[in-house]
């Protein structure tokens, strides 16, 4: 009996495409490449495997690394899913033809049309707004409506955010574009560009302490970066973020930016029906519960609560439209990102 030698966790390096996960052991098994950081995962696999027997094999590493591995590796490759975030990378996935289309009326039922493939190739499992952060110092909440007052004159000077090839910024810049057009999108990337306080830097926890600093007066960041921070075990992070105040923006329209961290079954995979079955436990209550609450993420699941943390912000109004579409608009994002010298 063939079975498989596992390599526990692999921080994927510049010499990752020497590494493989080689088949040893029992067919009961299945095989993960996670964008997803293994504390932010394995316990969830850990549980998921108690309670089937099926061992499961997991390598970390960063998205677009995995992507190119997969299609490097081609039928040959070992693994059986892929977890990544944002709806951009699920959608480089379709496009690079390494995922498979998917049937389990579990997760259709589970998981909204909006947050999955329409051929049912990815499946969203938790959910990130692209929010505004405030300085509770010096600016009101009323002084805050939309995305697009971003380009507002009053802001000059007065916004940090992360570079253009950030793929969060670049699905925020895609679903402007689905609700707004190019034109007047393109515009609205020129004032906000203008109204940049400093070059585009860092991460969104440095656009967080950047505005607890001073430097800038609103940010631009994934929700979960400060549920993260005011949750941090550093002191001084959690000073940091409580100096700011969460924003949810269009909440007179059309609602605040959405995405997903999701999961598809890939077209190599030997073990399909226990990855379906994986990601069918990823959906359940129990592990929304969890992974929401780790990941101070929303869960994608609508019948499941969100963590005390979320639910401090309050209630919100979140963008209905169909996540694929940002995905199916990141090139043109790109493009006119780079029209307007976003850096």
């Amino acid at each position: 009996m063939k079975c498989f030698k596992l390599f526990s966790v692999i921080a994927l390096s510049s010499s990752l495409l020497g590494l493989s996960i080689t088949e040893l052991n029992a067919s009961e098994q299945v095989n993960i490449y996670s964008a997803r950081k293994e504390a932010l995962i394995k316990p969830l696999l850990d549980k998921f495997s108690e309670q089937t027997g099926i061992k499961v094999n997991l390598v970390t590493g960063k998205g677009d690394a995995l992507l190119t591995r997969l299609k490097t590796e081609g039928k040959n490759s070992p693994a059986d899913l892929l977890i990544t975030v944002d709806a951009g990378r699920l959608h480089r996935a379709v496009e690079a033809d390494v995922l498979q289309s998917v049937e389990s009326k579990t997760l259709e039922q589970r998981v909204p049309e909006q947050y999955r493939e329409k051929n049912n190739r990815w499946f969203g499992i938790s959910l990130r707004s692209r929010v505004i952060v405030y300085a509770k110092d010096r600016v009101k909440p009323e002084q805050l409506s939309s995305y697009e007052d971003l380009a507002n004159q009053k802001w000059n000077k007065r916004i940090c955010i992360r570079s253009s090839n950030n793929i969060y910024n670049q699905s925020l810049v895609a679903s402007l574009i689905a609700h707004n057009g190019v034109e007047k999108t393109e515009q609205w990337a020129k004032q906000v560009v203008g109204n940049f306080a400093r070059p585009p830097q860092g991460g969104d926890r440095d656009q967080i302490k950047a505005v607890a600093a001073g430097q800038c007066d609103i940010a631009v960041v994934n929700s979960y970066y400060l549920g993260a921070m005011l949750q941090s075990d550093d002191e001084q992070e959690r000073t940091v973020a409580n100096k700011v105040a969460l924003f949810w923006p269009n909440q007179d329209d059309r609602g605040a930016h959405f995405n997903v961290s999701g999961v598809g079954v890939t077209k190599a995979a030997k073990h399909k029906d226990n990855a379906i079955k994986l990601i069918e436990f990823l959906t359940t209550e129990e592990s929304q519960q969890w992974y929401a609450k780790v990941n101070n993420e929303y869960p994608v699941v609508k019948t499941v609560p969100a963590s005390e943390i979320l639910e401090s912000w309050g209630d919100f109004k979140a963008d209905s439209i169909a996540v694929e579409k940002l995905g199916e608009l990141n090139a043109e994002a790109v493009k006119l990102m780079d029209r307007v010298n976003w850096r």
